[in-house]
């Protein structure tokens, strides 16, 4: 319990201090004319409240990720929840605050096109590569994870296809209207619905006496299958902790901004609440299977099913059936929201690229059409695979934003630390990860872990000699 308290406090630092520190390390500037007031066209730059914008950030960015992701992570015990809240403060906030500001400093530029001014054209187009295929891989995630938790608690005879059907067709409606028609009325509602959602279960924490059976810190590494914390616990916790993805989602609420004071509350704030769904569900998941008293760690958890049955358990569990009806429900519509915005970034993009104009809605579907294809040929993949390739990207996409981050303030001459510190673990991390899971190389560790920190060392030589030395950017 002490531990889970810690984890918390540190949260709290982070949504009240740290994000004032990071705001002034970017010089705010309320005067500035912000992109809503420059190219509003009523399609994606339509002017929205500082609080509305950040409710729709934070549903876009959340959806089963940070829920999904803390039960998988809470196989590796209490060590997952200062992964969550030091990741989340010092770099997922700050890597979702400067990709936000970036972009409302740009006309609302997608993530690819400020890659590109700050490291060039060649890692513009990786990340456009990665960016396109973690965009699509997004909104396959989540049309399968709430179709699995909607199943859950479906009559007999309505299965999963039937909710992936259904989410499909909202996915193609919401993609192409304008934003102010659907995502500004309605995800605002699913944005408040999801905090209160993480407060509620916060609550049963406390009324069922689980909060006294969270496990304490320990050394020894608890996994069941004695997998080994680095890099597998950093890629398997991703959204709750920092997630690359959004940084795709962030130039949708800067083309709608009024002023740049509110990217603080936009983009930073909306990061903390996402960290503290996570780590509400890490010790919830940890509570109903944590038994050392008898020896048997978290093998209960690894045991009891994907974490759409996880999901379910818990629910009812904890708020018998109405609730956890009610709770299943929120889990399973709430973040079909993500899909939605990620495949809107995903046409915008591509717009972006080949030039095509968003404004005439036959245009949005031909855009579309061929990104709805690929999610469907998605689905049929595994989900634990599916996982696994969606956290690297996202791992690996949050290493750009970051380093692009350090460029821009390393050129004004300001704290460039904030972003390069966790630039640099970004890098080691996703190299080391590609290089010894079974995703990728599958390299022994004594080998996979120096290549990764030699490639991690030749990255960070060249951001010094190109941008700290000479002032320029990496291109």
């Amino acid at each position: 319990m002490v531990t889970f308290f810690v984890a918390a406090a540190i949260l709290v630092f982070g949504y009240f201090v740290y994000a004032k520190i990071v705001e002034n390390i970017f010089v705010v500037d309320p005067k500035a004319v912000t992109p809503v007031h420059t190219k509003a066209d009523g399609v994606d730059y339509v002017p929205l409240s500082d609080r509305k914008a950040m409710l729709i950030q934070f549903i876009s960015i959340a959806g089963t990720g940070p829920i999904f992701g803390a039960i998988l992570g809470a196989m590796w015990g209490p060590a997952s929840f200062f992964w969550i809240v030091l990741g989340c403060v010092f770099a997922g906030a700050t890597h979702d605050y400067a990709s936000g500001m970036l972009s409302l400093r740009q006309d609302g530029a997608t993530l690819s096109e400020m890659v590109g001014k700050y490291l060039g054209p060649v890692v513009q187009m990786l990340c456009r590569i990665v960016m396109i295929a973690l965009l699509v891989m997004v909104a396959a995630v989540f049309t399968m994870s709430p179709a699995d938790i909607l199943t859950t608690i479906s009559p007999d005879g309505i299965g999963r296809w039937f909710w992936i059907a259904i989410i499909i067709v909202y996915f193609g409606i919401a993609t192409v209207i304008p934003i102010n028609k659907l995502i500004a009325r309605l995800y605002p509602v699913f944005g408040a619905g999801m905090i209160l959602l993480g407060i509620g279960m916060t609550v049963a924490l406390f009324t069922t006496g689980a909060i006294n059976q969270i496990p304490e810190f320990q050394f020894n590494n608890p996994h069941p299958a004695g997998r080994v914390i680095f890099p597998y616990l950093f890629i398997t916790i991703a959204c709750g902790a920092i997630s690359g993805f959004h940084a795709t989602q962030s130039p949708l609420m800067a083309r709608c901004m009024n002023s740049e004071t509110g990217g603080r509350d936009v983009f930073y704030r909306a990061m903390i609440f996402e960290g503290f769904l996570a780590l509400v569900w890490a010790a919830v998941a940890m509570t109903f299977f944590w038994n050392p008293a008898t020896g048997e760690g978290l093998t209960g958890l690894a045991a009891a099913g994907p974490p759409a049955v996880v999901v379910s358990t818990i629910s009812f569990a904890f708020f018998g059936t109405i609730g956890g009806i009610i709770a299943i429900i929120c889990v399973g519509i709430f973040p079909i929201s993500t899909g939605d915005t990620a495949l809107r970034v995903a046409r915008l993009t591509i717009a972006e690229v080949l030039k095509i104009d968003q404004g005439p809605i036959f245009n949005r579907i031909k855009v579309s059409a061929p990104l709805f294809a690929i999610v469907v040929v998605l689905l049929f993949i595994d989900f634990g695979i599916l996982w696994r390739y969606f956290a690297w990207m996202n791992q690996t996409l949050a290493m750009f934003t970051l380093w692009a981050g350090a460029v821009y303030l390393a050129q004004r001459k300001l704290n460039h630390w904030i972003c390069t510190l966790p630039a640099i673990f970004m890098t080691f991390l996703t190299q080391t990860y590609i290089l010894v899971a079974t995703e990728g190389l599958q390299l022994d560790h004594s080998i996979g872990i120096p290549i990764g920190a030699a490639f991690t060392l030749g990255c960070t030589v060249v951001f010094v000699k190109k941008c700290l030395m000479t002032g320029k950017s990496v291109a």
